[in-house]
């Protein structure tokens, strides 16, 4: 069965979100959640975008993580929030399996 490709994008910076401070920075929440994903559902049907919001051309999250009414690192999957400041695996598994991934075996 051909899937779609289900993108995920994380938006972050290299400082820390004040409010943020003992959870993992942007990069590492990046980083982590291509692996865990990546052991659970394989990387062949995902794209993974990292968007630093300091040095991106502006969009609606960007402007939402400035004015404050959303933490960074924001996980979108498929444009859908799936988690924001300390993102949990679980959430992100559903938006996942919402769009069609699933487990794999073994």
């Amino acid at each position: 069965m051909n899937k779609e490709n289900v993108t995920i994008t994380v938006y972050g910076a290299d400082q820390r979100c004040a409010s943020c401070v003992n959870a993992p920075g942007s990069k590492e929440t990046y980083e982590w959640l291509q692996a865990a994903i990546g052991r659970k559902y394989g990387n062949e049907e995902i794209t993974y975008q990292y968007i630093d919001i300091f040095t991106a051309e502006e969009d609606e999250y960007i402007e939402k993580i400035m004015e404050d009414e959303l933490f960074y690192p924001l996980v979108l999957v498929e444009g859908e929030i799936a988690g924001e400041g300390d993102p949990r695996l679980k959430s992100v598994y559903q938006h996942l399996e919402k769009h069609g991934l699933s487990a794999q075996e073994g």
